[in-house]
């Protein structure tokens, strides 16, 4: 760990002030350093900005930062309330999709910070992480501290009991690291384990492949977070549990987003007397502003404050999560999970994969996760066509609507990237990419002839993917609807970026020791052949860490052999769609000049490798008058869906004189803060 000066992280993270101001400080960060593997010796020098551009946008006029307390709330926007009016929600059981939205907040602005800044899907998080930031504290501290209140506060998302995926940047090494805390398979895990009771029993594990224990993956988010904050912190771990044991102990307020979560989810909740007893209240969900403790995750923290992950991965709490999972309980099937499987989990340390993007290097994380190479091939693929010449309409702080040619060229360029994900991305131990390696998808040669395929004037529906001598047609990926993102920059100018998931909203509705378990393993292929016969990469076998769709991502100035300062910090939850926020998100800060608030509050919209183009119908403009971008969509050939969409995505972007701006996403309860 880094020496710094070390001191108490403060504790006041039961109540936030809604005063909306941005905050200032006078810390600043000398650059230094000097890329080791860099093909010239210094990045190419910042853009002057226009005065034209908007303030807090990649090249405008730096926002101006207002001398105001460290980590004060800004509170722009209207509050999430309930679905709009007439809104009944989404159909179909929660389990079938992601997880519900609970209203827009309009005319968010973004947070102006000079030295560091955090953002999280919920505000007590977002208020704990900031403290530890001003503390002195890194950016891997400051994840600890969040994922440990999130844990609590948004237990639907994510937890304990799940994974992730980290992008994180030393900017004193200039290293670039990324961190795979995926779940894995048991190691008695078969190939029929998602389908089949057993070789005997034939039937489907009950009351299904989610809600058992089949469902269930070894955790990995706390070996993640060890590695990490081994790596990157310098606080002491015990300390940065604190937060969260302190709001366990003394209560929290439900949220209206979790307790409409709850509502939606009550009678599987009711499936496990712990869930029952902690989540309900006569059978019903317990209802927003309800007080909640969790005594037993305040015992469960300090356990892992004070030993360390070792606590959670053996010894009673292992010993309470195989008995939760295997044991034999009338209507659910149980897994095969072991102590071994807990005590042998380790996280992973994979390369980066970086591809250039105007004059800046978008990176993110390889496979398992399909995330980081689909968003890099993609914006590959756009970057010869002149975005910007398409600007959204109508823009305001929520970003205005996009033009549909921008919707048209972004959208045939996530087919073909999807169609390449769909077939060559999975757990490279068990699938090896194209060539040994996940830049084979992204050679610039490649690239250019896939884009090449992009009609300006009609979408290609469905796309073949490209010709390697190498193919796992069949690789199959569910919707990560259970998931939330954090974005950090630090006062010393590192940079994480982690998107981390319990899978499903609630996961596999089992609870432990005050946590949610995940229900990871539906993410591989049920049938381990597919209709031709042939067996699918993304099958369960055991130990396999299965596809994922998140995309922590970071940009920097420059090019991937050259990377300069960090520009920006991305990411979001949002199963299999993931992709395609971060990606809409990106365009809108490096094409379109929006600053962060506007560029992760604009209208979502994006397509996997299928006819139908996804219009957000949850933005404002959306759901008002956008007959002009649907009406030209589906003269182009598309198939246009303006059902809502849930995106959690927060981003943190770096201006020319060093100032950082940060946004939240509207369609969820976060908020940005720093100082």
């Amino acid at each position: 760990m880094r020496s710094r000066k070390t001191g108490r992280i403060a504790r006041a993270v039961l109540a936030l002030t809604l005063t909306p101001v941005l905050v200032a400080t006078a810390c600043s960060s000398d650059p230094g350093g000097a890329e080791k593997d860099a093909v010239s010796s210094s990045p190419p020098p910042p853009a002057v900005p226009d005065p034209a551009a908007r303030p807090g946008s990649l090249d405008g006029p730096p926002l101006p930062v207002q001398d105001a307390a460290p980590c004060a709330q800004n509170g722009g926007g209207t509050p999430v309330g309930g679905p709009r009016d007439g809104d009944t929600g989404p159909a179909g059981p929660i389990a079938d999709n992601p997880e519900i939205a609970t209203g827009y907040r309009t005319g968010m602005t973004p947070v102006a910070t000079a030295s560091y800044s955090v953002s999280t899907a919920h505000p007590l998080s977002t208020l704990a992480a900031c403290e530890v930031l001003a503390d002195g504290g890194t950016a891997a501290d400051a994840l600890v501290t969040a994922q440990a209140v999130l844990g609590l506060v948004e237990p639907q998302s994510s937890g304990l009991g799940g994974g992730g995926f980290l992008v994180y940047y030393d900017r004193d090494t200039r290293q670039l690291e990324t961190y795979d805390g995926r779940e894995t398979a048991p190691a008695a895990a078969t190939a029929d384990y998602l389908r089949h009771i057993s070789p005997e029993d034939t039937t489907e594990p009950q009351p299904d492949a989610r809600r058992s224990g089949r469902s269930i993956g070894v955790p990995g988010i706390l070996r993640l977070l060890e590695m990490a904050h081994r790596d990157h912190g310098n606080r002491e771990w015990r300390q940065l549990f604190d937060p969260a044991v302190t709001l366990a102990d003394n209560g929290f307020d439900i949220s209206p987003r979790l307790a409409e979560s709850i509502a939606a989810s009550a009678e599987d909740l009711a499936r496990d007397p712990d869930t029952a007893a902690y989540f309900l209240d006569g059978g019903a969900g317990k209802t927003a502003g309800t007080r909640l403790t969790n005594p037993a995750y305040a015992k469960t923290l300090t356990a892992v404050a004070t030993e360390g992950a070792d606590a959670f991965y053996t010894g009673a709490i292992a010993e309470a999560i195989v008995e939760q999972v295997s044991t034999q309980r009338e209507g659910i099937t149980p897994g095969a999970m072991t102590l071994d499987d807990l005590a042998g989990y380790q996280a992973i340390t994979r390369d980066p994969v970086c591809s250039p993007y105007r004059d800046h290097a978008v990176c993110g994380m390889g496979p398992p996760s399909s995330g980081g190479t689909t968003v890099d091939a993609t914006m590959t693929m756009l970057a010869d066509k002149d975005l910007a010449a398409y600007p959204p309409v109508d823009v305001n702080a929520d970003g205005g609507l996009p033009s549909p040619e921008a919707v048209h060229l972004v959208t045939e360029a996530e087919r073909l990237a999807y169609a390449d994900r769909d077939v060559y991305i999975a757990d490279p131990r068990f699938v090896p990419p194209p060539l040994g390696s996940p830049l084979t998808l992204l050679r610039p040669g490649y690239l250019a002839g896939r884009a090449e395929l992009i009609d300006p004037d009609r979408s290609m529906g469905e796309a073949e993917p490209g010709d390697f001598a190498f193919d796992s047609r069949g690789v199959f990926t569910g919707p990560e609807h259970g998931t939330s993102h954090i974005s950090i920059v630090d006062a010393n100018g590192d940079a994480a970026a982690l998107t981390t998931t319990v899978e499903s909203a609630f996961g596999s509705f089992q609870m432990v020791d005050g946590f949610l378990l995940n229900n990871q393993l539906t993410d591989f292929a049920a049938e381990p052949r597919d209709e031709a016969g042939e067996l699918q990469a993304n099958r369960v076998q055991p130990g396999k860490r299965p596809r994922s769709s998140m995309a922590p991502t970071l940009v920097f100035d420059g090019s991937p052999l050259n990377r300069g300062e960090l520009r920006a910090v991305v990411g979001s939850p949002g199963g299999s769609r993931i992709i395609q926020f971060v990606v809409k998100t990106l365009v809108g800060m490096f094409d379109w000049g929006l600053d962060p608030q506007q560029a992760v509050g604009a209208p979502s919209f994006g397509a996997s490798n299928s006819p139908e183009t996804a219009v957000g119908g949850e933005h404002p403009a959306v759901a008002g008058d956008a007959a002009a971008l649907t009406g030209r969509l589906t003269e182009l050939g598309h198939k246009v869906s303006t059902e809502d969409q849930s995106s959690g995505l927060s981003a943190i972007l770096r201006q020319s004189d060093g100032t950082l701006v940060g946004g939240a996403d509207p369609r969820r309860e976060g908020v940005v803060l720093g100082g």
